[in-house]
């Protein structure tokens, strides 16, 4: 079934009919599914605002919202029989998509008064609202996730914030580092990564519905309302505008998650390192690593060789979308459909790379007194020109000095470090990271929209 057919005849006079049908909708069935509870959902915000304007009656109204309650249902049981014996939401194999298969739901049980459900709006803002709808959920859960593994970034640097490692800079001995603050800037890392998910999420919760096709409709629609109903923001006002954030938002939000992907990456590339025997920093259970099928002693840390892959996965969605999306002009264009089978699974796959990552570092052992070694003698060579300044020599010369006594090898030192100012190894400033992220994440209000929700369909 299709929504723009004007008779009931698929034989095609060419005789390509269904190769062109498997063509066009391709994936989108599958990718579909996920979206199907947001298309209820903006169905029921739908009906009831053309009660208001006379495009249905009150009980025609009443009797649409009750019915997409009941699909609503079958949207939440993911394929699988749900407790009272209903079936899950399925596409049916000759339903071109998931407007078409809630459009046809509601036409074989209520007969004309289904058919009245798309008065005043287009597949066009159907699928716009459903993807902002969907990506407001998912953007949730990430939220969740990073906020999870953050706290557990913060934890970990408090109980290392003693113990030392040595910091490089082009991959060189330079300074003393400690495990308490490499894992803390990766905690603060996720609060800028959270502050541009919250951009996104400004982006996404805007409501796109009675764009129509996307010149906006005759009828005298009440924009605003379904904006209440489904718990946006604000509306996306200008209905050509509407049409044309397609792709602008499914990129802002890759970016965003391409950025929390660069920190889970970056640390990823860290771990493996510090696991490397030339390095022997940080150990974990032999269940949490790999071996090889010809050298009994290897230790791989391929979970984290595969989180740095999936997250540059990821990192290249943002180029992958504005590609897609390079030289469209204004309007839809079905070009767009294509950005869902990208996007959609870059959510699941980070929320992962998360969790596992959270694994490993809940179960990480660090190696103590790290920097007594010798060869890391040189870390000290700033704390001893440092010593020098504060006896009254000026730091040009106090350097001059110690890099002398390098090359001569009467290079002397002390491996105790004291370094109190904000953010350094004597004063991390943990409880200060973990307010801005707290301020971050209560930023987002998602409570508005989970009230706007249920009040939906409690209605």
């Amino acid at each position: 079934m299709k929504l723009w057919q004007k008779n009931n005849d698929n034989n095609s006079p060419l005789g390509v009919g269904g190769i062109i049908e498997q063509f066009t909708v391709g994936n989108d069935r599958a990718f579909d599914l996920l979206l199907a509870p947001f298309d209820v959902l903006g169905n029921i915000a739908h009906a009831k605002m053309l009660a208001t304007i006379g495009l249905l009656t009150n009980e025609e109204a009443e009797v649409l919202v009750t019915e997409l309650k009941a699909i609503y249902k079958t949207t939440q049981n993911n394929n699988s029989p749900s407790g009272d014996g209903g079936l899950a939401f399925t596409i049916h194999d000759n339903v071109e998509d998931v407007h078409s298969q809630v459009e046809f739901l509601l036409t074989e049980k209520l007969g004309d008064i289904g058919k009245k459900i798309h008065s005043a709006r287009s597949r066009n803002d159907q699928v716009l609202v459903d993807v902002k709808l969907f990506l407001r959920s998912e953007i949730e859960k990430t939220v969740a996730s990073i906020h999870s593994f953050f706290d557990l970034l913060i934890a970990k640097s408090e109980q290392f914030k003693g113990h030392l490692l040595p910091g490089y800079t082009h991959l060189q001995l330079a300074m003393p580092s400690s495990f308490g603050l490499w894992l803390g800037a990766y905690a603060e890392s996720l609060v800028d990564d959270t502050i541009t998910l919250k951009a996104a999420y400004e982006v996404v919760n805007k409501n796109p519905l009675g764009s129509a096709a996307g010149y906006g409709s005759s009828f005298p629609i009440n924009r605003t309302l379904t904006t209440q109903l489904l718990g946006f923001a604000d509306l996306n006002y200008n209905v050509v505008y509407a049409q044309m954030g397609r792709g602008k938002a499914e990129r802002i939000v890759a970016m965003a998650l391409a950025n929390v992907a660069d920190t889970l990456a970056k640390i990823s590339m860290d771990a493996c390192l510090y696991l490397n025997q030339n390095f022997g920093f940080i150990s974990f259970p032999e269940e949490l690593t790999t071996g090889s099928s010809i050298m009994p002693h290897k230790k791989n840390p391929d979970v984290f060789e595969l989180i740095r892959s999936k997250c540059n996965q990821i990192k290249s969605l943002p180029n992958e979308i504005l590609m897609m999306t390079t030289n469209l002009p204004s309007g839809y264009h079905r070009d767009l459909q294509l950005l869902k089978e990208h996007l959609f699974p870059a959510f699941e796959t980070l929320r992962s790379c998360i969790d596992m990552a959270g694994l490993m570092l809940n179960n990480m052992q660090v190696k103590e007194h790290i920097l007594e070694d010798e060869k890391y003698k040189f870390l000290f060579s700033v704390e001893e020109v440092n010593k020098l300044v504060l006896k009254g020599v000026p730091f040009r010369d106090a350097y001059k000095q110690v890099g002398l006594a390098i090359e001569d090898g009467a290079f002397t030192y002390s491996t105790t470090v004291q370094h109190t100012h904000e953010g350094s190894i004597g004063n991390l400033c943990n409880e200060q990271i973990a307010a801005m992220m707290k301020s971050v994440v209560s930023g987002f209000d998602f409570d508005t929209y989970h009230k706007a929700i249920a009040d939906l369909l409690m209605q």
